[in-house]
C-alpha cells in the first residue's frame, strides 16, 4: 500500500509533455523580444530573406540569361547565312545593308526586352552577379530599414509578392529593434558621459552641481511656500483669525538634503546630453563611414561618400550613389562572395547608424523637454513675482 501511494505521488507532479512545450516557447519568445534576441532575430530573419530572394529571383536572372545567350547564337547565325547566301548570289551591298540593319535593329529591342527583364550583362551561367548572397542580403536589409536604393528590385511576380509579406513583418520588427537598441545606447552613453564629462575632478562641474541643488532648493521653497499660503487662506476664511507661519528653515533643509541624496542617486539617468553633443556624434559617424568608404569605393569621393552616408542613415536612400560590385561579391569562392569585407561593413554600418540616430534622438528628445520645462517653471516664477 505505502508503494502504491508513493507511485501515485510521483505521478501526480509529473508535469505533461503539452505543459512543458507551452512553457518552452513562452521562454523562447521572451528570449526572443529581448535586448540580445532582438537583434539575432533581425540578423536571422535578415538573411533568411536573402536566401529566399537568391532563390527566387536568382534563378529567374540564370533563366534570362540562358534564354539571351540561346539567342544570340541564333541572331548571330542568321547573319552568317545571309552572308553565305549573298556570296552565292551577285552581293548586292544595299539590299545586304538592308537585311543586316534589320537584324540588328530586332537584335538591340531584344536586348533591351531583357535588360528590362532583369538581364545585369554578365554571360556568366554560375551565379547571377546581382542576386547573389550579399546582393540579397543588402536588398533584404534596404527593404526592412525604408532605405529602397532601387538598384535591385524583384522582376518576377513571386518576389513581389514574397517583397510585399517580407516588408509589412521586417519593418515593425527593424523599428522595434531600433527604440530598444536606441534605448541602451542612450543609457550607456549618459552612463559614459557622466562618467567622462561630468566627473567631480573636472573644473567647473562642482560649481554647476552647487547651482543646480540651490535651484532645487528655491523650487521646494517656493513649493512650500505656496502650500502654506494656502492652508492660511483657508484657515483665515474659516476662522477669520490670523495663524502664524512656521519657520521655513527646517522643512527647507531637510527637503533639499533628502533631494540632493536622491539625486546623487539617479544622477546619471537624470543628466541631459547637450544636443550639440548628439549632433557630434552623428556628424562624426558620418565621416568615419565616409573615409572607409572612399576607401573602398575608388570612384567616389568624400563628399560622394559622406552624401551616400546621409541619405542611407536618414532612409531617403535615392539610390544615385550605391555599393558597386564589392559589395555584391562576385567572386566564385565562398569568402570572396559572402565573406566580404566591404559587405560585412557596409551591413554593420547601416543597422548600428540608424540604432545610432534612433539614440541621438532620443537624447535630443530629452533635452528639449529639460528646456521646454525649465522655461515653463521661469515663467511661472516671474507671474507668481509679478503678483
Amino acid at each position: 500500500m505505502e508503494r502504491k501511494k508513493s507511485f501515485r505521488r510521483q505521478k501526480r507532479y509529473r508535469r505533461p509533455w503539452l505543459k512543458k512545450c507551452k512553457e518552452f516557447l513562452r521562454q523562447f519568445i521572451a528570449f526572443l523580444f529581448s535586448n540580445v534576441g532582438i537583434i539575432l532575430l533581425v540578423v536571422g530573419y535578415t538573411i533568411t530573406g536573402s536566401f529566399i530572394f537568391m532563390s527566387i529571383e536568382g534563378n529567374n536572372n540564370l533563366k534570362i540569361k540562358q534564354e539571351l545567350i540561346n539567342n544570340r547564337s541564333m541572331y548571330a547565325e542568321k547573319l552568317w547565312n545571309l552572308t553565305l547566301d549573298m556570296n552565292r548570289k551577285i552581293l548586292d551591298e544595299k539590299e545586304y545593308f538592308k537585311i543586316v540593319s534589320e537584324i540588328l535593329t530586332t537584335y538591340q529591342q531584344m536586348m533591351v526586352n531583357f535588360t528590362r527583364k532583369g538581364h545585369d550583362g554578365t554571360d556568366e551561367l554560375t551565379s547571377a552577379a546581382q542576386w547573389s548572397f550579399a546582393g540579397a542580403f543588402l536588398y533584404s536589409l534596404t527593404v526592412i530599414t525604408t532605405i529602397g536604393y532601387g538598384n535591385i528590385y524583384p522582376r518576377t511576380l513571386e518576389g513581389k509578392l514574397v517583397t510585399i509579406v517580407y516588408a509589412i513583418i521586417g519593418m515593425p520588427l527593424f523599428l522595434l529593434y531600433l527604440s530598444n537598441i536606441g534605448d541602451i545606447l542612450a543609457r550607456s552613453f549618459k552612463w559614459i558621459y557622466a562618467k567622462c564629462c561630468l566627473c567631480r575632478c573636472c573644473p567647473g562641474v562642482a560649481k554647476r552641481r552647487a547651482i543646480r541643488a540651490m535651484k532645487r532648493e528655491q523650487r521646494m521653497q517656493m513649493d512650500y511656500v505656496s502650500e502654506d499660503d494656502e492652508e492660511s487662506q483657508r484657515s483665515s476664511e474659516s476662522d477669520k483669525t490670523s495663524i502664524s507661519v512656521p519657520p521655513l528653515g527646517p522643512r527647507v533643509s531637510i527637503v533639499s538634503e533628502t533631494y540632493t541624496e536622491d539625486f546623487k542617486e539617479n544622477d546619471i539617468q537624470n543628466i541631459p546630453v547637450p544636443v550639440t553633443v548628439c549632433l557630434t556624434i552623428m556628424v562624426g559617424y558620418i565621416c568615419s563611414g565616409a573615409l572607409l568608404f572612399c576607401k573602398w569605393e575608388e570612384h567616389w569621393s568624400f563628399m560622394d561618400a559622406s552624401y551616400f552616408c546621409f541619405i542611407s542613415l536618414s532612409t531617403i536612400g535615392f539610390g544615385d550613389l550605391v555599393p558597386g560590385d564589392k559589395i555584391y561579391g562576385r567572386g566564385k569562392d565562398f569568402y570572396s562572395e559572402v565573406l566580404e569585407l566591404s559587405f560585412v561593413f557596409c551591413s554593420i554600418y547601416l543597422m548600428l547608424g540608424m540604432a545610432l540616430i534612433a539614440m541621438c534622438f532620443n537624447l535630443m528628445q530629452e533635452e528639449v523637454i529639460n528646456k521646454i520645462q525649465t522655461t515653463i517653471r521661469t515663467v511661472k516664477y516671474v507671474l507668481r513675482c509679478n503678483r
